[in-house]
């Protein structure tokens, strides 16, 4: 919802008005934030993903619905300690950076609700049915190849949500892996 306001209050009112923007002044800065503005430890996270209305109206539909799929799954505490616990990781990664955004935790977001509901089908461009779980794969990869080639903020930023996302999921995913390099032994064992 505040990030609707913050959206609204971006595009329509303040240029109406003939006001700045509120985004510059809720973002993450981390020298502001040491000489008092406390409120951009958490204001942050509000600002818009996109400023294209189209691109907004479907990112904040796709964000509620991952939100509500794992809380119903998990429960109230654990969606709100995942959301913490990312948010924390930005916070750290901000300052160690001097700047941090929300775009990370959004998209260690998706991955859980991957985890969680990995066959679940969505349309891309509104005709395509994909399974959430390759669309998972990608933002992987997408995160990797970012990993890979960012400076040494983006590796900051990267790792710290990345970590929110190995603390909840991490031990199934080792499970998991030895699962199937025990079957694929089997499977090798008894082809002689």
């Amino acid at each position: 919802g505040r990030m609707v306001i913050v959206f609204i209050m971006d595009a329509i009112i303040c240029p109406m008005m003939g006001k700045e923007p509120l985004s510059p002044y809720i973002s993450f800065n981390r020298e502001l934030i040491m000489h008092g503005q406390i409120w951009r430890l958490v204001s942050f996270v509000f600002e818009p993903v996109t400023y294209s209305p189209f691109f907004f109206i479907f990112a904040m539909y796709f964000y509620w619905m991952i939100g509500d799929v794992l809380e119903n799954n998990w429960g109230s505490f654990r969606f709100n300690l995942y959301f913490f616990t990312s948010l924390l990781g930005a916070i750290i990664a901000g300052f160690i950076t001097g700047t941090a955004d929300n775009y990370y935790m959004m998209l260690t977001m998706f991955l859980a609700f991957a985890v969680i509901a990995p066959d679940m089908p969505i349309l891309l461009f509104f005709f395509i049915p994909v399974k959430i779980k390759y669309l998972a794969y990608v933002d992987a990869a997408l995160i990797l190849f970012s990993f890979i080639f960012s400076g040494f903020s983006g590796k900051i930023a990267i790792l710290l949500s990345v970590i929110n996302f190995l603390l909840f999921f991490g031990e199934a995913f080792m499970v998991r892996a030895k699962m199937r390099i025990n079957h694929w032994k089997y499977r090798m064992k008894n082809k002689r």
